[in-house]
């Protein structure tokens, strides 16, 4: 049939196989005048060789490989392929039929498949044109003209019988190029669309062609700011996954790069793991995540970024000691140089009891090794390690130790304030936390404002932490003022632990009514989100926040009633627990000064034990089962000496604890009058500068 077709194509056809293809301009060489291009197309037509518009295609690729984009464009625009499409058409799905097909067919094909080639490729050069004259949109149109074309001729993908080809090159390139042009179009809804275009139909691209738009993919679904939605299967098999947003069809995207990666069909590109990393963690996936890292091969990914990765994972799922542990493993088979494991190890021992003084030197590792190099870097070592030594610091037995080290942690937060320039939000806040601790209220309140307008005032925490420290100072309007600002500035989804704290602000100034009215307010917030919210396992965290959130509400309601001696509505609030979580320590312990302020000691004993059975650490019940058995009279001062003296060890700041200390050691002989009334004046201080809420 090749033979059939007349040889005035022959031209096209030698001058296309002979032609290089470049899909970016070249450099540009002696730009043709007008005339010079009218001339040239004039002595073509008029040769008899090539038709107007394979004239123009020929004319134009060979402009635009000189880098003549505008004559390039001027000569394309000239083709007008809506009258050529029929034929363009007609063409491809001859030649995609069989051999014998063909052989059996006598008429003649309206152009040659070298020809056709030859066209389409000229309109995806003039979307490349376009492109770099900024005229996006048009450029997408062009673009979209010939997938269009190729998609009506190859419904079941590009044949295999064609081979390699110029025409494989062109659709293979505007296939990634049509996402890029929407993008640049500002048509994120098109691009979309593009990518699912460019992924779904059976172009049957190559396997690193196809890689590359999975990955371009992902990211712009991640980072655009948009949500997508759900793509519409129609070949979807029942039971199969369908990705409900944008970030999980991303993450499906990265997974099934990383699974080509695994069988070696691709090459490893360490982006994706990055960009799959950054998914997971913002989606709770972190389990995820660590599985995909541990089936990577270990040429893949270097030992100590796998380590490090691995640790952030179990860290972020809240299993610190799995953290901890490989860590460690990697510090004894290495040498101690990351940096950044040594900072998280550091971290994580201030989180963990007993830990303390091992973060220390993890902490000091990590600062001599980054001395004189990297300043900011140094900041978060010297931050870390003031967390290490502030937690270290709460173990101590005696005074003078524990004050020693507490100098330590807020010289270094100082350090680290210093060295980040106090642009460190982080930080910031750990400086103003340790000076609360230390109850050094004017230098937390002063750190608190800088971390308000450092952030914006767009977290709780910085709210928060300026309130506690204002009703430290007993400035109550001012503290309740601050989270008046803050109700007004936040969400109402995050207004929970800012009613609870203006409840108690309210409580503090007399105001138990409004307060109680506060309380009402937060459960009707608490009970829409109920309602609008499905927790599934991805809202996990959100869920128990609410859940924790609504069980303290009703117990500080009892607490408020149980000193109104308004006994039913305490009861009452107390059974609202029960359904929320009958295991709690803070409940038990409620329930137990229900029954010590109607003078059942028994049973308020009894409570306080059930609520140390939970939480052997949880000081208010350590504090009140000493104070009731000093009532009931039927223990040794000894044992009651023990509870409180237990107390101070887990808070120092606890004046209840201090106080009733000083009232076993005047009443009982235990220690002298001198101790007695450190006791009572320790009592007084801490009271003076008690927070309605813990800092911490």
């Amino acid at each position: 049939m090749d033979e059939i077709i007349p040889s005035p194509e022959s031209l096209a056809s030698k001058d296309y196989t002979a032609s290089v293809h470049s899909s970016q301009a070249g450099e540009a060489g002696l730009k043709p005048d007008t005339g010079n291009i009218e001339e040239a197309e004039s002595s073509l037509r008029e040769s008899g060789c090539l038709n107007y518009e394979e004239a123009r295609a020929l004319l134009g690729r060979y402009e635009y490989q000189k880098g003549n984009i505008e004559a390039a464009l001027h000569v394309f625009e000239g083709i007008d392929i809506a009258s050529v499409t029929p034929k363009l058409k007609i063409a491809l799905a001859e030649r995609a039929k069989t051999q014998k097909r063909r052989s059996q067919s006598f008429s003649t094909p309206p152009m040659s498949i070298n020809a056709a080639s030859l066209l389409l490729e000229a309109v995806f050069l003039k979307a490349k044109s376009l492109q770099a004259l900024q005229r996006y949109k048009e450029a997408s149109q062009s673009c979209t003209v010939v997938l269009d074309i190729l998609e009506s001729s190859f419904p079941a993908g590009f044949p295999e019988t064609f081979g390699s080809c110029k025409l494989q090159d062109t659709l293979s390139n505007a296939v990634e190029l049509l996402p890029e042009l929407c993008k640049l179009a500002d048509a994120p809804r098109e691009a979309i669309m593009s990518y699912r275009r460019a992924l779904l139909h059976p172009w049957k691209l190559e396997i690193q062609a196809t890689a590359r738009i999975q990955k371009e993919f992902a990211i712009f679904l991640l980072y655009s700011g948009g949500e997508s939605c759900p793509p519409n299967l129609r070949s979807q098999m029942d039971g199969s996954f369908v990705p409900r947003n944008s970030i999980e069809e991303a993450i499906l995207l990265l997974m099934i790069l990383l699974k080509k990666i695994f069988l070696q069909r691709i090459e490893w590109d360490p982006s994706i793991l990055d960009h799959l990393s950054y998914a997971l963690s913002i989606s709770g996936g972190l389990k995820a995540l660590a599985n995909k890292v541990e089936e990577l091969l270990p040429r893949t990914i270097d030992r100590q970024e796998m380590y490090l990765i691995l640790a952030l994972c179990y860290y972020g799922e809240e299993d610190n000691f799995a953290a901890l542990d490989l860590l460690r493993k990697l510090f004894s088979t290495e040498d101690h140089t990351c940096v950044p494991g040594l900072l998280l190890a550091s971290k994580l021992c201030a989180e963990i009891p007993d830990c303390a003084n091992e973060g220390i030197i993890y902490a000091h590792t990590a600062i001599r090794i980054e001395r004189e190099r990297c300043s900011q870097l140094m900041g978060v070592a010297n931050c870390v390690l003031g967390l290490s030594l502030s937690a270290h610091s709460r173990a101590m037995a005696t005074d003078s130790e524990r004050v020693k080290i507490q100098s330590e942690a807020l010289k270094s937060f100082e350090s680290a304030g210093k060295l980040t320039k106090m642009s460190d939000a982080n930080v910031i806040y750990h400086l103003c936390l340790e000076n609360a601790e230390q109850r050094k209220l004017d230098a937390t309140v002063h750190y608190a404002k800088w971390l308000l307008n450092l952030e914006g005032g767009s977290t709780l925490k910085g709210w928060m932490l300026l309130a506690r420290a204002l009703s430290a100072q007993k400035r109550f309007m001012d503290a309740e003022t601050v989270i008046n600002v803050a109700l007004d500035q936040s969400g109402k989804w995050d207004h929970g632990e800012l009613l609870r704290t203006k409840a108690k602000l309210q409580i503090a100034q007399g105001q138990v009514k409004n307060a109680i009215e506060t309380y009402t307010q937060l459960l009707a917030i608490l009970q829409v989100k109920r309602k609008s919210f499905r927790l599934g396992e991805n809202l996990k965290e959100f869920g128990d926040h609410c859940r924790t959130l609504e069980l303290e509400t009703w117990l500080d309601l009892a607490s408020i009633y149980i000193n109104l001696s308004q006994w039913r509505d305490a009861e009452m609030c107390l059974s609202k627990t029960e359904a929320i979580c009958s295991y709690s320590a803070r409940r038990s312990y409620t329930a137990g000064l229900l029954n010590q302020s109607k003078g059942l000691y028994k049973a308020a004993l009894r409570d306080y034990c059930n609520a140390l059975a939970v939480n052997p650490s949880h000081v208010p019940s350590l504090v009140s089962t000493a104070v009731v058995l000093r009532k009931i009279d039927k223990q040794s001062p000894a044992i009651i000496r023990s509870l409180l003296t237990e107390a101070l060890r887990l808070d120092r700041m606890n004046a209840s604890a201090w106080y009733n200390l000083g009232l076993l050691y005047k009443e009982e002989g235990l220690g002298s009058a001198l101790e007695a009334a450190e006791c009572f004046e320790a009592a007084i201080l801490l009271e003076e500068t008690e927070p309605v809420e813990p800092f911490r």
